[in-house]
C-alpha cells in the first residue's frame, strides 16, 4: 500500500510540475490609454477580441503631466498594464526612465490638433493664424488637456501669438465634455478625441503655422504580465486593420517603427 500510495505522489507531483511548465493561457490583457486613442480603440476591439479570444481590459490616463493618474504615474507605482498607448513624447519619457521594453514600442498613428464647440453653436472661424488669435481672446473660456498637447499651446502657441497672460485666466483642464455641458466655450485637443466628442460640433483644425500633430505609439511595459498579448495587440493595430478606426476619428495610420 505504501508503495502504491508513493507511486501516486510521484505521479501527482509529475503532472504539476508539467503543468507549472505549460505558459498561461494569453486570455486576458490590460491595457492603459491616453484619450486621443480611446476612440479608435474602443472601435476596433472587439475585431481583436473577436480574432484573439484575448479580452481586452482599458484604462485611461494621461501621456504627460503632473497629475496622480497620468500613465506614468500609474506605471510607477505599479498599476497592473500589459499594453500602454500614449503620445511618442511621453512614451520617450517612459523609455528613458527604463519603464518600458526595450524595442517594443510601435507607432500607430497621427492626429492634428482640433476645436470643438457645444453643439449647436456658432463655428468660430480659424482658417488663418489671425483668425484663430482672435478666436482665443474672445473666447470666454477654453479648455485644453494638461498633457502633451496642453503643454506645447501653453508653452509655445500663446506665448507666439502675444495672448499667454489672457490666455492664463480663463482656460482650464476640463475637457471637451465641459463643452458639451456649457461650462466652458472652446476645446482644443487632438482632432481625435472632438472629432465625434458626444455634445459638440467640431469646428476644425488649428492654422498650419500653430499646428501640432500628435503621434501616438504602443509599447509594452516592463512589468507587463503578458507582453505575448501585448505584442499580438500591437501588431494587429499597425498591420492596417486599424486603418478604417483609426480614419473614422481622424487619425492617419503610420505603422513606422
Amino acid at each position: 500500500m505504501r508503495s502504491i500510495s508513493l507511486a501516486a505522489g510521484f505521479v501527482f507531483l509529475s503532472v504539476m510540475a508539467a503543468a507549472a511548465q505549460v505558459p498561461a493561457s494569453p486570455s486576458h490583457l490590460k491595457v492603459l490609454t491616453s484619450g486621443g486613442f480611446a476612440a479608435p480603440l474602443a472601435e476596433i476591439l472587439p475585431e481583436f477580441e473577436k480574432a484573439s479570444g484575448i479580452s481586452v481590459e482599458v484604462a485611461r490616463g494621461a501621456s504627460q503631466g503632473p497629475g496622480p493618474d497620468t500613465i506614468g504615474a500609474q506605471l510607477r507605482r505599479n498599476v497592473p498594464a500589459d499594453m500602454v498607448i500614449m503620445s511618442r513624447e511621453g512614451l520617450n519619457d517612459l523609455i528613458a526612465e527604463g519603464l518600458i521594453v526595450p524595442q517594443s514600442d510601435r507607432d500607430l498613428a497621427s492626429t492634428p490638433l482640433g476645436m470643438a464647440v457645444r453643439a449647436g453653436a456658432p463655428k468660430p472661424d480659424i482658417s488663418t493664424l489671425d483668425a484663430f488669435r482672435q478666436t482665443l481672446l474672445g473666447a470666454k473660456s477654453v479648455t485644453f488637456p494638461a498633457s502633451t498637447s496642453g503643454i506645447y499651446l501653453t508653452k509655445t502657441v500663446f506665448p507666439r501669438l502675444g495672448i499667454a497672460s489672457e490666455m492664463m485666466a480663463k482656460s482650464s483642464n476640463a475637457g471637451v465634455a465641459a463643452v458639451a455641458r456649457g461650462e466652458a466655450e472652446i476645446a482644443i485637443q487632438p482632432q481625435s478625441e472632438v472629432l465625434h466628442a458626444a455634445g459638440t460640433d467640431f469646428a476644425g483644425v488649428l492654422p498650419a503655422q500653430v499646428q501640432f500633430v500628435s503621434v501616438f505609439s504602443a509599447a509594452v511595459p516592463a512589468r507587463s504580465g503578458n507582453a505575448a498579448a501585448a505584442r499580438q495587440l500591437i501588431e494587429f493595430l499597425a498591420s492596417g486593420k486599424a486603418a478604417g478606426a483609426m480614419g473614422h476619428n481622424g487619425m492617419s495610420p503610420t505603422g513606422a517603427r
